[in-house]
């Protein structure tokens, strides 16, 4: 992590037109990604184009549950329960009740998604740690066995017909072929710029990517702001919070809110790339998984959660073949990481600023006993 650090500082060194030209290039490249058909990195026993969707829906939900768990220190293990409600509205607008455009019908399902954390949270979270835990599990699971008992919402059959995107047919962006040991261009083989089908799931993955832009640059600029120092305020220490003069509550709330409306948010995307949703689709598993992505990456670091998100959604993909052994390998991973790396892969500054003190506090305190 060393050398991690090391090169982030003499990223950050760089002047700014390099640093927009560097970040201009890794957009570029994740946008090609799914067409460069790069052998080390795709998956072969997968479509990679839906494997690229799913890692972003994970990068997404993970980016709303961060701001729960990593920046209001707040612990969800029901945050599943917000995905499926942004997926069931969509489901239900567009197919089962009514027959609403899959772009009328994501507003209201990520405002459906963000009136659901409000009334969870305004009872649950004055309570804390464990118990607040305990209740949004049970809410995930109350909404499961709603949408499963629930014949108006499809039963356990769920919903199918659900609406896609509306296609815009630009342009075509054709893809590379390795079969002969060097990258070919394959004219034959193209994929029209968000053109949402069935076949190709590329265009899914184009569409959720630029969402994913979109929440990243809200994310930064409430973190920055006086919501996202409240936030960290009550994360650390509620009742000194209050005490300072910080209306714990609302701020928890809010948080809460914002989540559950990105939560839908992913939901709705899901639904309309799925075109059939269920109750199967939303099982506890999933909330254990987003956690853990949050947990994996760092939690209340932005970076963070996006990686631990791409590593709990990829590499189980990636290494399907050994289907047997995949789960309990990655299990043991998490293991270790949680064991050697407790902090996450990519800890928040605070927690390095932390850690840096403590060493040299420890170092100080030597340095006395040894002179006495």
């Amino acid at each position: 992590m060393s050398v991690f650090s090391g090169t982030v500082q003499r990223a950050r060194a760089l002047p700014k037109p390099a640093k927009i030209a560097l970040w201009a290039l890794f957009v570029l490249v994740l946008f090609l990604l799914p067409v460069l058909n790069i052998p080390v990195i795709t998956t072969p026993d997968s479509d990679f184009g839906g494997v690229l969707f799913t890692v972003t829906t994970y990068v997404l939900v993970a980016l709303g549950l961060n701001i729960v768990v990593g920046y209001a220190g707040l612990l969800d293990l029901g945050y599943v329960a917000f995905y499926a409600v942004g997926a069931y509205t969509v489901a239900v607008l567009g197919s089962a009740h009514a027959h609403l455009p899959w772009l009328l019908a994501v507003p209201v399902a990520v405002v459906a998604a963000l009136v659901s954390g409000i009334v969870v949270g305004a009872p649950t979270l004055r309570v804390r740690g464990d118990y607040l835990a305990i209740v949004t599990l049970g809410f995930g699971e109350i909404v499961r066995i709603t949408l499963i008992n629930s014949s108006w919402l499809g039963g356990a059959s769920g919903i199918s017909q659900v609406p896609r995107p509306p296609s815009v047919t630009l342009f075509s962006v054709p893809h590379l072929d390795w079969s002969s040991g060097s990258p070919i261009v394959d004219l034959s083989n193209t994929t029209t710029f968000l053109k949402f089908g069935i076949s190709d799931q590329i265009p899914y993955y184009w569409l959720a990517l630029m969402v994913i832009f979109v929440v990243i640059y809200f994310d930064k600029r409430i973190k920055d702001s006086r919501v996202g120092r409240a936030w960290e305020a009550t994360r650390e220490d509620e009742d000194a919070a209050e005490l300072m003069g910080v209306p714990t509550f609302k701020f928890k709330l809010l948080a809460f809110a914002m989540g559950a409306f990105i939560g839908g948010l992913s939901g709705a995307l899901f639904a309309g790339k799925q075109g059939f949703i269920s109750p199967d689709s939303f099982p506890l598993l999933l909330s254990i998984l987003f956690v853990a992505a949050v947990v994996v990456g760092g939690a209340g670091n932005r970076g963070g959660v996006m990686l631990g998100a791409i590593v709990v959604a990829y590499f189980p993909e990636r290494f399907r073949e050994f289907q047997e052994w995949r789960v309990l390998v990655f299990g043991l991973a998490l293991m270790a990481l949680a064991i050697f790396r407790p902090q996450g892969l990519i800890p928040p500054r605070r927690t390095v600023r932390a850690k840096q003190a403590d060493v040299k506090l420890e170092a100080l305190e030597e340095g006395t006993a040894s002179d006495g």
